[in-house]
């Protein structure tokens, strides 16, 4: 649905180059701290703003090249983009309608109801959270083949978050040959949600992984300053230096269990990974 090659976009303070994939029926990950590249990388797959090098081919094709038809089968929701502020919800039915052959009406002022978005009201009066929602749904509902989704969680308390969570997970169940890039600055969003991860660091790619995998081979290495200088460092991604010692990244977690039973490896986590891939020493 989306490869990436070699993309290359220079600011004066800021560089951004990086390369990922996202496959059919896949929910790929795009997670950093603010100022990482995420929101670049999403305007730049969109043909929102030019770039000094590199390919992109967005449902097989460069984003200039998309036909009306074929832009109409991709949601988007951006971080700094949303609805008129003068717009009530009832007034953005027939702009949808318009714009989009295959919105579908009734489920989005259903969805509006499910997540308690007022219909009467203007959207300038609505809180942070209320706007977040309203873009995903507006997303959701034209029958999209493909949703790139920047930070859409923003803004959103932890019940709405699991909510809009899973409704992306019924936007997934009901065609296989769909595909999502979302990208956030919150892990736990994306740790339940995702097939595969990116992790971006100052305008690159420092880890691929899939989820499943970093979730049950990865682990954090515990070693004091007698371990750590003993410990096989063929597996240790990132390391990080403690007040007890050092703590280490590994994709090899039950290498380290089986082979040093007296250190501590815990369980792998996003949150860790991306703890250690952005703060740690990356060997």
């Amino acid at each position: 649905m989306l490869e990436i090659n070699g993309l290359v976009k220079k600011y004066k303070d800021f560089t951004l180059d990086c390369s990922m994939k996202v496959g059919r029926g896949c929910i790929t990950g795009l997670v950093g701290e603010n100022g990482a590249g995420k929101s670049t990388s999403f305007k730049a797959a969109l043909g929102l703003i030019s770039y000094d090098s590199g390919d992109i081919k967005l449902m097989g094709k460069a984003p200039s090249e998309l036909t009306e038809s074929e832009k109409q089968k991709i949601g988007v929701t951006l971080a700094e983009s949303g609805f008129s502020g003068y717009l009530k919800v009832k007034d953005i039915v027939p702009v949808m309608a318009a714009m989009y052959p295959e919105f579908e009406r009734e489920r989005f002022l259903s969805l509006c109801r499910r997540f308690s978005i007022p219909q009467d009201k203007c959207i300038k009066e609505f809180s942070t959270g209320m706007k977040a929602k309203l873009k995903v749904l507006a997303a959701v509902t034209h029958n999209a083949d493909f949703l790139l989704l920047d930070e859409p969680t923003t803004g959103l308390d932890v019940m709405a978050r699991e909510g809009i969570l899973d409704l992306f997970r019924e936007y997934m169940e009901e065609d296989e040959n769909r595909s999502i890039l979302i990208s956030s600055h919150i892990s736990s969003d994306l740790e339940g949600l995702c097939d595969d991860i990116y992790i971006i660091h100052e305008g690159k790619i420092v880890l691929h992984e899939e989820m499943d995998n970093l979730l049950n081979e990865y682990g954090l290495i515990k070693a004091d300053d007698r371990q750590y200088a003993k410990l096989d460092k063929e597996h240790i991604l990132s390391v990080r230096r403690t007040p007890y010692g050092y703590d280490c990244l590994t994709d090899q977690g039950r290498f380290y269990r089986e082979n040093y039973p007296d250190l501590v490896v815990e369980n792998g986590s996003l949150d860790e990974t991306i703890t250690m891939m952005t703060g740690g020493e990356r060997l």
